[in-house]
């Protein structure tokens, strides 16, 4: 099981980072209208100007934190869900902006969907942390009283 799944995240994200090139690849250039938008919509919020960034280094710092995240996770570490809740927190709304189209629209729908499943790994990722701390952990400085025999 645990070859499988190291296989399965080797391959994704060898593909990743084959796409990723120079320029941050195809997440780059997908996500460049979506950081713009969101730029502009946080300085006329709050005032304050979003510093110029290039893209491909939100793309890598994404992979980054999802190979850590996924990395720690495989072994039943709550860092590794953590890092992999910060990173749906950040990715989803700008990966799945559905509410930047119509409602009769084709990408609306799929995108809608995607957001949903998103949201579905977050709450899986959040019962995991609440699993694993509830399970009382055993201490290793009480030792319990050795019974005497009786004969």
């Amino acid at each position: 099981m645990m070859y499988f799944m190291n296989l399965n995240l080797n391959l994704y994200y060898h593909h990743w980072f084959n796409d990723f090139g120079v320029d941050g690849g195809s997440a780059a250039t997908a996500l460049t209208p979506t950081v713009n938008v969101l730029s502009k919509h946080f300085t006329t919020h709050t005032g304050f100007q979003v510093p110029d960034f290039e893209i491909k280094f939100l793309v890598a710092g994404a992979i980054a934190l999802k190979a850590l995240g996924s990395f720690l996770f495989v072994f039943g570490s709550t860092i590794g869900a953590t890092l992999l809740i910060l990173h749906q927190l950040i990715a989803t709304p700008l990966l799945y902006d559905f509410y930047n189209y119509d409602i009769e629209k084709k990408e609306f729908l799929q995108l809608f969907i995607k957001f949903t499943q998103s949201l579905a790994l977050l709450g899986a990722l959040l019962f995991f942390i609440g699993m694993k701390n509830s399970i009382p952990r055993r201490s290793s400085t009480t030792k319990k009283a050795a019974k005497t025999k009786t004969v």
